[in-house]
């Protein structure tokens, strides 16, 4: 399994758009194969970051993923200067990495 964790601050001013983006991009990725848990969840106490979590069953699934059209409009939807920053990293289980 690959886990996907991070955090991404975009402009205070774009939070709620970045809720409606982010809720299409939740319920079409949910459908992707080898998708097992995907969510962008709000800092109540900061407006415009969000904690990203995913779960993926193997590699190419997660690539795949990135070839999707929702992935791209999610990210075609904002102006440059609207992502603040991003610390998001990925995690394989060393089982399916071949160190085990």
């Amino acid at each position: 399994m690959i886990v996907v964790s991070g955090v991404m601050t975009f402009n205070p001013s774009i939070h709620d758009r970045v809720v409606e983006r982010a809720r299409t991009l939740t319920a079409e990725t949910l459908k992707e194969p080898g998708c097992r848990t995907y969510g962008f969840w709000t800092d109540p106490d900061v407006p415009g970051r969000f904690r990203v979590f995913e779960e993926w069953d193997y590699q190419e699934a997660l690539t795949g993923h990135f070839a999707a059209p929702h992935f791209a409009s999610f990210g075609q939807d904002f102006n440059e200067g609207d992502l603040i920053s991003m610390d998001v990293h990925r995690y394989i289980d060393p089982e399916i990495a071949g160190l085990y």
